[in-house]
């Protein structure tokens, strides 16, 4: 039987902290991440059991639902992502499976992505230099799809509003963590 190890995003057996005067970044490892895609004709059915999961509501495009122990985004027409807390929903993809039946093609993607939490006073200046979006005006609950250092990166503003989620393709995730650590160093 094999041996083997869990390891985060940055190849580490815990997740990465790092603080630069008014910045917190924290690597975020327990983040279950699965696709959700309306299969053709089957729209109102794929929306109808996202809003059976989401208290009612389905999100709109550039929005997040942030519920406990689920979150959905918009990716796309009639496609979102859901995320949930891995220690409860490590197999997220076959519940929303059993959920959705044929009305959805689900996939996997917890580890396609890496998740970092950005927070602190200086968040703002941080993301303002890393990306061309205006996070001044992104309110909680908004998401936006963006380029941060070269990468197709998710940005989501969470609640309290010093509070973001980047979440960026996993096979970067060195050079994604490099960039928002430099970009906090370049804000003191």
């Amino acid at each position: 039987m094999h041996n083997l190890t869990a390891i985060t995003a940055l190849g580490s057996s815990v997740p990465s902290v790092d603080t630069v005067d008014g910045a917190t970044l924290c690597e975020n490892a327990e983040l279950a991440l699965a696709s959700v895609h309306a299969r053709i004709g089957h729209e109102t059915a794929c929306r109808a059991a996202l809003a059976d999961l989401l208290d009612g509501r389905v999100p709109d495009v550039g929005k997040v639902i942030l519920r406990d122990p689920e979150a959905a985004f918009w990716t796309g027409p009639d496609q979102w992502m859901v995320g949930a807390p891995y220690e409860t929903h490590e197999d997220l993809d076959a519940q929303l499976k059993a959920r959705f039946g044929a009305s959805a093609s689900i996939t996997e993607q917890s580890d396609a992505w890496a998740c970092f939490d950005l927070q602190g006073a200086k968040m703002e200046r941080v993301m303002e230099l890393l990306c061309p979006i205006n996070i001044r005006a992104m309110q909680t609950g908004d998401v936006q799809r963006t380029s941060l250092h070269h990468l197709g990166c998710f940005v989501i503003r969470r609640d309290p509003s010093d509070w973001v989620r980047i979440l960026g393709p996993r096979a970067s995730a060195g050079s994604l963590h490099h960039a928002i650590v430099t970009a906090m160093r370049s804000t003191v």
